[in-house]
């Protein structure tokens, strides 16, 4: 109530407050920092393996299936999802967020490792890499 009747018995001190709000305010919004895009460490893994002359049914069967069900134990893993093409095995793995992204990719970097011997003769060695949204084009 006492502000209303300091605006009424005074309009040019009300409107002074009122303008110093809004110069306040514009200055205050000129000063804030956005980060447009914070630093994110998304936990992706991909495993990339070859397998020369071979079919995608042939691909699935001996590489894709052999590296989710070795890999499928890992801790933390929230979606595992593969694709089988002619002469290639592609296995994404995606981790909760709160699982380091390095950490994750040296798990499966040795889980890898280990399954490698089941693996046929023929097939290519699988890289492991980890996605980085930052070395993609904007």
């Amino acid at each position: 109530m006492w502000f209303t009747r300091v605006s009424l018995q005074n309009p040019v001190f009300a409107t002074m407050v009122m303008l110093a709000l809004v110069v306040l305010g514009i200055f205050s919004f000129q000063r804030l920092k956005v980060d447009q895009f914070p630093n994110i460490d998304f936990p992706v893994v991909v495993i990339s393996t070859e397998y020369p002359g071979a079919s995608p049914e042939i691909v699935e069967s001996e590489v894709s299936k052999k590296i989710e069900e070795g890999v499928n134990s890992i801790a933390g893993i929230s979606a595992l999802t593969s694709r089988s093409y002619e002469n290639q095995s592609v296995v994404v793995i995606e981790f909760q967020l709160q699982i380091d992204g390095r950490k994750a990719a040296e798990d499966v970097r040795e889980k890898v490792a280990s399954l490698r011997p089941l693996l046929r003769t023929e097939v290519k060695e699988p890289r492991v890499l980890r996605f980085d949204p930052s070395s993609r084009a904007v």
